[in-house]
Order: structure tokens, then sequence, then C-alpha cells
């Protein structure tokens, strides 16, 4: 009885133990063949990652490929706070590089304590990264980022624009070619632990591809000069901010785009969105006087005139509907080239009148005012004009010496390269190789040389622009000074714009500068006094850079 009580033991625990064999040998097929494919992806998903690749932007550079805008390798600090455990000592020390009190980190980790992913610092140079990383803190990592650099800072700053800490363009030119700049990224497969570490790297899925460089028309060397001496010239004059604009005439190129004040785009803290904006293309303004050269152009045009007409501009002041106009002297009588000499406003208005509304208009509109530019800067200004049946006689006279119509810098350049290509229109670009073909024919040649002719002698001992000449070169250009408006008080006694627009050499046009400052509050506001000298001095600096041959050896101021 004791045997076969032993026996059925026996038997009972063989049994159990085949019955534990099967299950296991039934688990291992399951693993190992049924469900395979299903464990694993499982597998695969908790441990093989698919990591990004960052992307180099593309560098954008100026014509002679000088770098203006690059993007440098930099280190990002991020932890896992679910596995961050920092020593005392190494989270002291962790504070004190990263430059971070304790209370942002406490707040950092509370606000992320479900999350797997949170930075602790972006765009570090990497040794000062690879500092924080030898403190070897388990659950803190390192990863690799691009970084854009302007070399140039504020000479280039509000045309070049700059990336937000993603790297993606969000002003300026930066904005602009967004799509043509930035790069796409690669992906690599790797095998990490649970903690996050990668342990092995299993190749490269997608190379990155690095995004176009972009060549720019602008010559860093003019832009400098052109940044410099108009900071000058704020300081000297009080003035509340300018622009200058260089313009090569035979290719429609932007050689320089100068505003100040302007803002450091390598540490923009402390800046407001005021000092991001290019105000050479994005801030309207009424040009005053500088608009003459096309009123007479226009009354030319109509045949109402001719350069020797006669214009009595006594006694210096007259009367249209009900409105005073006034020139800043008697000039007496004059003829077309004497009007424009001395920027009489009488004179100017008399010979609009001769002719409707449409005519001087329609030359304005052929000019490219009231009109974007072809230069493609985001945010550029189309300005605005008066139209031709709101156009009263009154209007039509202020519209005639530059009130009644808002232009920017840029469309003041372009528009006067009509007289330096003989009444034909020519686009402008801020890319170089791609020179703009000459476009519409907005003058007769005839009157186009004319008025070239009229804006040299405003160069002269008796015109308004002889401040602006330069030694070994025949200069045309032209004055401009206006009041500005005020809201319902109408035009401001003590708020002015002076500008000046020229060409040089007037024998072969290359470049036209135009200089416009806005509010100067000591030391004078006519254009003839703040705007020229700083147009004579970029100009003389961009001819000399350029190797433009002179063309009146003869002159010395």
């Amino acid at each position: 009885m004791k045997k076969n009580g032993h026996q059925y033991r026996l038997i009972f625990i063989a049994f159990f133990f085949v019955l534990l064999f099967a299950a296991l040998l039934w688990r291992m097929i399951d693993l190992t063949v049924l469900d395979r494919k299903f464990l694993k992806f499982q597998g695969d998903a908790r441990s093989l990652r698919l990591m990004d690749l960052p992307a180099h932007r593309g560098m954008i550079m100026d014509r002679d490929g000088a770098p203006l805008a690059v993007s440098t390798p930099v280190q990002s600090i991020w932890i896992n706070p679910k596995d961050f455990h920092p020593t005392s000592k190494q989270r002291q020390q962790l504070l004190q590089r990263l430059g971070l009190s304790a209370k942002d980190l406490n707040q950092k980790l509370k606000f992320a304590k479900t999350r797997e992913f949170i930075y602790l610092k972006r765009q570090l140079p990497p040794e000062n990264a690879q500092k924080i990383a030898d403190l070897k803190i388990h659950g803190l990592y390192l990863q690799q980022e691009f970084k854009r650099y302007y070399p140039d800072a504020e000479n280039t700053a509000q045309l070049i624009g700059f990336t937000n800490i993603d790297d993606a363009g969000i002003e300026g030119l930066e904005l602009a070619y967004q799509d043509w700049l930035m790069g796409v990224p690669g992906q690599q497969r790797v095998v990490k632990d649970r903690t996050g570490h990668v342990i092995d790297n299993l190749g490269i899925i997608k190379k990155p591809r690095a995004g176009n460089d972009l060549v720019l028309s602008i010559d860093r060397r003019i832009q400098y000069i052109a940044y410099h001496e108009l900071t000058k010239t704020l300081e000297k004059y009080g003035a509340r901010f300018g622009s200058v604009i260089v313009l090569d005439t035979q290719t429609g190129e932007i050689l320089a785009a100068a505003n100040a004040p302007s803002f450091n785009p390598n540490a923009r803290n402390g800046y407001t969105r005021d000092s991001y904006r290019n105000k050479a293309f994005t801030d309207l303004f009424e040009p005053g006087s500088v608009m003459k050269a096309f009123s007479i152009a226009s009354a030319l045009e109509s045949k109402q005139v001719t350069p020797n007409t006669i214009i009595d501009t006594r006694p210096g002041w007259m009367t249209v509907q009900g409105h005073t106009i006034r020139d800043l002297h008697n000039y007496g009588v004059l003829d077309v080239t004497g009007v424009l000499q001395h920027s009489s406003n009488v004179g100017t208005t008399k010979m609009i009148l001769l002719s409707p509304p449409e005519q001087l208009i329609s030359v304005l509109l052929r000019a490219g005012f009231a009109q974007r530019t072809e230069s493609g800067y985001p945010g550029e200004s189309e300005g605005a004009m008066v139209k031709a049946k709101d156009a009263n006689p009154f209007v039509l006279a202020t519209l005639s010496f530059g009130y009644g119509i808002s232009v920017s810098a840029i469309q003041l350049a372009k528009a006067y390269m009509i007289f330096a290509n003989r009444g034909v229109s020519r686009g402008v670009t801020l890319l170089h190789g791609n020179p703009m073909p000459l476009g519409d024919r907005v003058l007769d040649e005839g009157t186009s040389n004319q008025v070239l002719a009229m804006l040299e002698a405003v160069m002269g001992n008796e015109g308004t622009g002889r401040i602006a000449r330069i030694a070994g070169y025949r200069v045309a250009g032209k004055t401009g000074t206006a009041r500005i408006a005020s809201g319902k008080q109408g035009y401001a006694e003590n708020r002015h714009i002076g500008s000046f627009v020229g060409i040089a050499p007037v024998s072969n046009p290359r470049l036209i500068v135009v200089a416009v400052v806005h509010e100067p509050t000591k030391g004078g506001y006519y254009g003839a006094v703040i705007a020229a000298p700083l147009f004579a001095n970029v100009m003389s600096s961009a001819l000399r850079i350029l190797d433009v041959p002179p063309d009146n050896m003869n002159s010395t101021t």
C-alpha cells in the first residue's frame, strides 16, 4: 500500500514536470515562432530609435563671397526628468555652468515631471557644453544644433534679418529666402537603453542635405561706409533715424541698404521690434523737393514748356484755391533749369498747373511710385499717391513738390534710374549675378537728358546741392526737405525729413545714392545741410571702391 502511494506521487510529480516542460516548450515556440514578428517589433520599439541629424543652413554672402550670415555648430542641453538624479555637488556645478538659479531649475523640473524631455539650455558653444558633459550626470544629454552668426552685426542687421532658436528665418532676407536657405534634416537609426543612452548606431537612413547659399548684390565695403556715415550724421544732427541706398544703375543691383540706429543680431536682448525694421524698404515718407525732377520732366513731356521757358516766381509766393504756396526766397524770373536749381515751389507749381492732373500722375506711376519694387524684400511698402480724380489744383500743386505722395527710399532710388538710363526704367534686385534688364520707356530720351543736365546744374554754385559735389566727378542730384504730418494738427513746425538723391558720374551714370534723414533736432534740417554731405561721403567712397574712372578732372570740390 505504501509502495503504491509512493508510485502515485512519483507519477504525479513526473506528470507535473512533463506539463511544465510542455508549457515552457509551447511558450518558447510561441515567442520564437508564432509571435516572433510582433514581439520583435515591440522590442525594437523600446530600443530602436530614429534620431534627427541637423542640417546646415545655407550661408548668406556679399557679391564677393564675404560671409554675412553663417551657421556654427552648437550644443543644447536636455534632460529626462524621470532619470535626472544629480548629486548635490553635480547639481551645484551644473547650475554654475549653465548660469541658472536653483529656483529656475526647480520650476523646469516641476512643470515637466511627467515628460521625458526638457531643454535646460539651448545653443551653447561646444567647449561650454563639454564642461557640462564632463559632470557625467545621469539623465542629462547633449544635442547638436546650429546657431546663426552675423559677422557684420549692426552694419547689415535690418537687411539680413535673423533666425529663431530653431534656425528658421523670421526677419529680413533670412525670412524671404527661408525655403532656399534651410536644409533638410537627415535621420539615423540607433539603439538606446531604457535610460535613453545611445548604445549602438545602426547607420544613417537619410543623409542631411545642407541649405543653399545665397549671394547678395550687397558690397560689404560700401555697406560698411553707408552705415557708418549714416550713424555719424544722425549723431551730429540729433536725428531720430535714417536710411541710405546705393544702387548700380547699369544692373539694378542694390550695393548697400543701410539703416540707423541698428541692432546687434548676435545679441538681440534689449532691442524693440521697431529696431528690426528695414526702414529703407518698409517706411514711407513725403519726399519733398526730390520729386521736382519728375514734375519738370512731366512739364517738358507735356510740351507746355521747354528748358528755355521763362517762369516768373515773384514775389516768392502765390495763392492756389485759397492756399498760399511759398518759396524760401524771392527768386524772381527763372528759366526751367533755374526753377530746379533754386528748388522753387512757385515755379514748379506754375508749370504743373499748365496740364491736367493725369499728366503728372501718369509719369509718377510709370516711374514706379505707389507700387512695390522687384526686390522681393518681405514687408516692403508700396506707398500711396493721390488719384487723378481727387487732384484739385492745390493738391496737384503740392504733389509737384513732393507732398500728397508717400514713398520709400528704395522707390526713390529705382525711380531716379530713369534719368541715368535715358528715360527707360529698370528693376532693382538684392541678388548678385542676375542683372535686371531695361524695362519700359517712361520718358522721351531727350526729356531725360534735359532733366539730367538740370540736376547737374543743381550742384553748381547757385544750386541747392553744391555741398554734395565730389572732386573729380560730375554729379547730378536734388535736395529734398519736407515737414512731417502730425495727425489732425497738420504739418508739424519742428519735425522734418531731409533727403538727397544723386547720380554719378554724369557722363556715364554708374551709381545712385539716396540719403534720407528723419527728424534732425540740432544743426539744421534742410536736405542741403544734413543729407547732401552724407550723400557726398557715401558716393565718393563707393566710386573709389568700384574703381569708377573720374569724368571731371578739372574739379576740386
